[in-house]
């Protein structure tokens, strides 16, 4: 597994990036938003009201071009283009692991935060790698365990299942 999200994010394309921002941009974290804009301000050199006041295409077409966003808001980007262009994939596994979720978010639940067997880890990868291509599953695969490393621990081991 890669270890960070920014080595994840600089692996990315143009276009993945740039997805990955569009869709950041439409519902932006708040907590996260100072960042994108400060990474915006950065490249371009612009005034923090003119950054804030740049339609959201321009800013998605902007923070996709920086290769170091830091590593909160690279994580919460690479969500961002699974909940975006790729959320098929969220549902695809989830549903093959046998986990509930919602149009591939997952139900809070106490029992859905138990770690994932091997064997339902397995089943899921299957299901990914039938329907999707290579790259995108073990980028998939790095940003869920990224996100909690105790549930996903098994996703570790995954890229010898592929």
């Amino acid at each position: 597994m890669e270890t960070t999200a920014t080595r994840l994010w600089k692996r990315l394309s143009r276009e993945e990036r740039l997805g990955a921002a569009r869709h950041f941009f439409q519902e932006p974290p708040q907590e996260l938003l100072g960042s994108a804009l400060g990474a915006i301000i950065k490249v371009r050199k612009l005034r923090p009201q003119v950054a804030r006041a740049l339609p959201p295409e321009e800013q998605a077409r902007t923070l996709a071009v920086v290769s170091d966003p830091g590593e909160p808001l690279a994580a919460s980007l690479l969500v961002a283009l699974h909940l975006g262009e790729r959320r098929a994939m969220l549902s695809t596994f989830l549903d093959a692991v046998g986990l509930a979720h919602e149009d591939g978010l997952l139900k809070d639940d106490e029992e859905l935060s138990a770690p994932l067997s091997e064997e339902a880890a397995k089943k899921g990868v299957a299901a990914l790698a039938a329907a999707f291509p290579k790259p995108w599953l073990e980028l998939y695969l790095n940003v869920l365990w990224m996100q909690d490393p105790q549930r996903w621990a098994v996703l570790e081991q995954g890229p010898e299942w592929l």
